[in-house]
């Protein structure tokens, strides 16, 4: 009889000590950290012989490097929405730029919150509507003023509550004027192969640089924080590069540069220090992941999988795709229309231009005086001319072999030995965006009911 009473008072605590709720400091704190617009290539871990990114460098050494993560959309604002949300643009509406999620969209804020989590946004937002995204705004971090970001962190320690914070920069966001440019003298500055090669390219390539380097230091300015709190051990933290630079064939465009994203995660105690990945991972993965890791399970009707067990090393493999669009209607100087789709696998990128009988134009062609320099050089030089040419006028079809052609120069869409595996990805673009709700030039077309600015001023019209 001893032995059962002494049993079932074991299992007494036992039940009763599972139902009691997890204390904060076991849940481990969250810190993301954005970029803006820089291209994954050009920062020190990801092999760039220019860039002096040292905190970001540590903060890869210490945790785990991906190679193949990407983002749906190459724009600022629905990058974000696709963030927050862990849903494709066209599902919640935000896919062209300056957008707004459908009324009844979830964010990473309501997921986490009933989980015990204070979720705060420090930095760019370009979000919306607010009743989405009801995050806890900080002020600082666009003017070196990390003040707010401090209080943040030191205030959810001493009440005891795990906290998730996403501090986005505004670097290297055009204009190019932070930073110490004297660091990257432009004529010993390594350009892509893309790139035409002339005085004014390389002056702004090194303010871009400069940039990045002042980015670096705002990575520092967080870390140190965190240290500073004794949280260092018990906070995750990532970096992402977000899209490409606002150079030709990055920003705006689907090009692998374009949409291909650097992401280093640290977790002491789950991820190996000095980890690399190559599985596929999207932007979307972001919000299941924080749900996870903040003790839920994450809900059916997301487009991202959560990356615990990558993270933690169970699997090596994630996705065999990830998908990207770009909506041209809408962007500053842009084009009237023109959309593009893409899907991507571990080996080649597959491009759909809707309408490759329009020009491509955004600020890069219309307001850019280092592209005028482009388009001089071009009237006497062939590659200048080549390349001028294949920004702004497109075929149907794209096709790259990303593994020898990473710079996405070399298009083999009519190359017959490729045309198996171009109709495999094509299926599978189409699929995706039937799965969407995305129509394709009709989406395009209805870009601008998608957006906050124009709505208002239509609607200042009719009254």
């Amino acid at each position: 009889m001893n032995v059962i009473k002494v049993l079932s008072i074991g299992l007494l605590v036992i039940l009763f000590s599972c139902n009691q709720p997890i204390k904060a400091e076991k849940k481990p704190n969250i810190v993301f950290i954005l970029a803006d617009d820089c291209s994954y290539w050009d920062l020190g871990a990801y092999g760039s012989k220019d860039a002096i990114t040292p905190n970001i460098d540590k903060l890869a050494a210490e945790g785990m490097k991906f190679t193949k993560c990407y983002q749906a959309a190459p724009m600022c604002s629905p990058t974000r929405h696709n963030l927050y949300t862990g849903m494709y643009p066209v599902k919640t509406g935000a896919y062209p730029n300056h957008t707004m999620a459908k009324s009844g969209t979830k964010s990473i804020v309501q997921y986490l919150k009933p989980l015990g989590y204070r979720v705060a946004l420090a930095g760019k937002t370009h979000i919306s509507p607010q009743e989405v995204f009801p995050f806890e705004y900080l002020k600082g971090v666009n003017n070196e003023d990390f003040s707010d970001v401090d209080r943040f962190i030191q205030d959810a320690k001493s009440e005891d509550q795990p906290f998730c914070l996403f501090v986005c920069s505004k670097e290297p966001h055009t204009p190019w004027d932070k930073g110490d440019a004297s660091l990257f003298p432009p004529e010993k500055l390594t350009l892509p192969p893309f790139f035409v090669d002339t005085p004014d390219t390389r002056e702004n390539f090194s303010r871009y640089l400069a940039e990045i380097n002042y980015l670096d230091g705002q990575v520092g300015q967080v870390l140190k924080m965190l240290e500073a709190q004794g949280l260092t051990e018990n906070t995750m933290v990532i970096f992402s590069s977000e899209q490409g630079n606002s150079f030709p064939f990055a920003k705006w465009t689907c090009y692998d540069v374009g949409v291909h994203s650097g992401f280093i995660a640290k977790w002491p105690g789950q991820i190996k220090p000095g980890s690399v990945s190559d599985a596929i991972i999207e932007y979307s993965d972001v919000v299941p992941t924080f749900i996870e890791v903040a003790g839920g399970k994450p809900s059916s009707n997301l487009d991202g999988k959560s990356l615990v067990e990558l993270f933690q090393g169970k699997t090596e493999t994630h996705k065999e795709y990830a998908y990207s669009l770009q909506t041209t209607r809408g962007i500053n100087n842009g084009s009237e229309y023109y959309g593009i789709r893409s899907v991507v696998s571990s080996q080649y990128r597959y491009i759909l231009n809707l309408t490759p009988e329009v020009s491509f134009k955004n600020n890069i062609t219309e307001k850019e005086p280092w592209f005028d320099e482009w388009k001089e050089a071009a009237l006497s030089n062939e590659k200048a001319a080549t390349l001028v040419k294949n920004y702004q006028f497109r075929p149907a079809i794209e096709f790259y072999d990303l593994q020898n052609d990473p710079f996405n120069m070399d298009n083999l869409a009519d190359d017959p030995r490729y045309k198996v595996v171009i109709d495999e990805m094509n299926g599978k673009l189409m699929d995706w965006m039937k799965a969407c709700g995305d129509k394709g030039q009709q989406t395009e077309m209805e870009a601008m009911l998608h957006m906050p600015k124009w709505i208002k001023k239509n609607k200042s019209k009719d009254e």
